[in-house]
């Protein structure tokens, strides 16, 4: 909202007239309340407005010339209705801008529906004091109530569509504080658990986390070893070992070990809690296209205003009599040809049209903001896992040991991973059964937290696990050839994964995630766009540098959390560089958020989704590029649009005060200054729909 604006009441804004949001518990609930009144306010207006138009178009004497009087009153009554009942919400946030002095949209909104109702009810009631010549064959002045009640159903509608952007907002956050859980298992001194509500959770307290629960708050583990997912801070698909001493971060998940830790961030202070407040404080900002258009009708709605008031005083001083209903003709007529329609229309039918052909291509706009502010993206932060990479570890490559072959290690490993949950043991068994591989059966099997497994193949004593689970094991990886292809692997950012059995080892597996096909194709074309491209991961830097370069990043930084990642998108910023951030995962909700221009990948996390003002559907990264050539395009739009309505109303205003009559005789009737005004909302839809046939790639 406007900057300083606060009150403890719902309602409008007083500078520019839009709801307020909710800053804290109950927005919810407020929004929806808005979005029901806004919407059978709409169905009103549209079924008032409906009847009006068609005795405007079906009965065209009848309403302009007098003819029956029937048709002019029930037009009438049904306006009245449209205007009074349907629009209330609107004139009363036009008057509140002159009560305040801070003119907006509302304010001319205002003036058109009250210049079309006003001058409609007066010919109705007191036609005898307009002049001959604006009278038609029945002695009846033109009445302009289909004019009023369009006005009334197209704010509306709009009001509607932003009312209901503005409600999903909410959902990013919602999404995040499900992460955690509602209930804590508390130890006790007596060596019992009691199951208490998170928010009763102190810092020091003992907590157990058992296999599969979600880890309550940050803190560290006092024993038990297992495997974390900490993809939603890291981004990455593996597990990540925890032991005696090791940190925990609210909201991440455990494996299939139990442990016990100590609470240390509980609250507020959790990192969940600040990634959520980040998240919150991003989303509560105001689209800029709005704020020009408020700052365009500060200065129209008073210039609007002079005019008419000039052409008022100008033909009561000059003009020919009858003077008054002449000059209150010249000055109704300049009011219609400034109603905002084309103004109003210029950049929401341009946005509704770009929307549509990018869901075409897999590029869904969650905003109008969203769209505008990626045209002005000068540098593009990519997240690795889920985004650059596929998100999916493969097995990359069998190495056999002396006295063993890759079929064998391979087989072996499978055996015990068919029966593993980790995210690794997909991978082993797909890469068997790619190869053609029969796996064969293991007994026995034990899988052990936070290590690896063990099991009997074959008849052998099978173990398969990293290098320290090994040894505990009585199996030491030998100091040869394979160790060294081994360390090579993972310096290559692979996860390596030792094979033995009866005591010796067979082998090793390198698995890890591999690079999309497209991704190098879409960093070319980004730069071809003139875009900068750096890659932001929570991986380690070794593993960064091999996917930067693989597809031709220059820029990276590596191992940032969710909080150093938001820190360098608003570094960035702060820079001067316009960043657009895109990622797939709970750890880059917070730096999409607090990105000028945020994409989330349509496989990635739904956090991801809910935050970012983008959703790449097909998953595709050259949907970046693509979607940066649809926001630019609907810009360029935009501003021609925005072109053709000023440029209507510099010389409608003008023609409609009468600065021709004193050389031609003409002048601008109001029936002529509506459907000037008409013709161009049609202009500019027009000029919009050209998007459609819009080459994004």
């Amino acid at each position: 909202m406007c900057a300083g604006v606060e009150s403890e009441l719902p309602g409008a804004c007083p500078h520019c007239g839009m709801p307020l949001q909710c800053a804290g518990d109950g927005g919810d609930a407020e929004e929806a309340r808005e979005l029901r009144d806004l919407s059978w306010r709409l169905a009103l207006a549209a079924l008032l407005a409906a009847p009006v138009m068609t005795l405007g178009m079906l009965g065209g004497h009848a309403m302009a010339d007098g003819g029956a009087a029937w048709p002019r009153w029930a037009a009438g009554a049904l306006t009245t209705l449209a205007v009074f009942v349907a629009g209330w919400p609107l004139l009363a946030r036009a008057a509140r801008s002159w009560i305040t002095l801070r003119l907006n949209m509302f304010t001319l909104i205002g003036l058109g529906v009250a210049a079309a109702y006003g001058f409609s009810a007066f010919a109705l009631l007191l036609p005898g004091l307009f002049p001959a010549a604006l009278r038609g064959a029945a002695h009846q002045p033109p009445v302009y109530w289909d004019a009023a009640s369009m006005i009334v159903a197209l704010v509306l509608l709009g009001q509607v569509l932003e009312a209901r952007a503005r409600r999903r907002t909410g959902d990013a956050i919602r999404a995040l504080m499900e992460l955690a859980p509602q209930r804590a298992r508390r130890l006790l001194a007596d060596g019992g658990v009691e199951e208490v509500p998170l928010a009763e959770v102190r810092v020091g307290d003992r907590l157990q986390v058992r296999p599969g629960d979600r880890v309550p708050v940050d803190g560290a583990v006092v024993s038990g070893v297992s495997a974390v997912n900490e993809a939603m801070l890291t981004g990455e698909p593996l597990p990540v070992n925890k032991g005696a001493d090791d940190k925990l971060t609210g909201g991440t998940l455990n494996g299939d070990g139990a442990l016990a830790m100590r609470a240390e961030r509980v609250g507020a202070e959790t990192v969940l809690a600040q990634i959520v407040a980040l998240v919150s404080q991003a989303q509560r900002s105001r689209a800029p296209l709005q704020s020009l258009v408020d700052r365009v009708a500060a200065i129209f709605a008073p210039a609007t205003i002079i005019v008419a008031a000039l052409a008022f005083a100008a033909w009561m001083h000059w003009g020919q009599e009858p003077r008054l209903a002449r000059a209150l003709v010249s000055a109704v007529s300049v009011l219609l040809v400034a109603c905002p329609c084309a103004l109003g229309l210029a950049a929401p039918m341009s946005v509704m049209v770009g929307v549509g052909r990018g869901a075409r291509r897999g590029i869904l706009f969650r905003d109008a903001a969203a769209l505008q502010s990626l045209a002005e993206v000068t540098l593009v932060a990519l997240d690795k896992t889920g985004t650059v990479t596929r998100g999916r570890p493969r097995l990359l490559r069998v190495m056999a040991g002396a006295g063993a072959n890759e079929a064998e290690v391979l087989q072996t490993a499978a055996a015990l991973e068919l029966s593993s949950a980790h995210s690794l043991a997909a991978a082993i068994v797909t890469g068997a059964r790619e190869l053609g591989l029969a796996i064969p059966p293991a007994r026995d099997f034990v899988s052990e937290a936070g290590g690896g497994l063990r099991g009997r193949v074959g008849g052998r004593a099978a173990v398969v696990g990293h290098g320290r689970f090994m040894k505990r094991h009585g199996v030491a990886p030998p100091d040869n050839a394979l160790r060294a292809t081994v360390e090579r692997m993972e310096a290559q950012g692979a996860s390596v994964v030792w094979v033995a059995a009866d005591g010796r080892v067979l082998g090793a597996l390198a698995v890890a995630d591999t690079i999309k096909p497209d991704a190098r194709a879409a960093v070319q074309e980004l730069r071809a766009l003139g875009v900068e491209v750096t890659l932001l991961t929570g991986d380690h830097s070794a593993a960064a540098r091999i996917v930067a370069g693989a597809v031709g990043i220059a820029r990276i930084e590596a191992g940032l959390d969710p909080r150093a990642k938001a820190e360098r998108i608003a570094a960035l910023r702060a820079e001067g560089a316009r960043v657009a951030m895109v990622g797939d995962g709970i750890n880059d909700a917070a730096a999409l958020a607090g990105a000028d221009a945020s994409l989330a990948m349509g496989a990635g996390a739904d956090v991801a989704k809910q935050t970012a003002g983008i959703v790449l559907v097909g998953n595709d990264l050259r949907a970046v590029p693509a979607a940066i050539r649809l926001s630019r395009a609907v810009r360029r739009n935009i501003r021609q649009n925005l072109l053709w309505a000023f440029g209507y109303n510099l010389l409608g205003l003008p023609l409609a005060a009468g600065a021709l009559v004193p050389l031609t005789g003409w002048q601008l009737s109001p029936m002529l200054a509506a459907a000037a005004m008409s013709v161009s909302s049609v202009a500019v839809v027009a000029n919009a729909l050209r998007l459609r046939a819009a080459k994004i790639g």
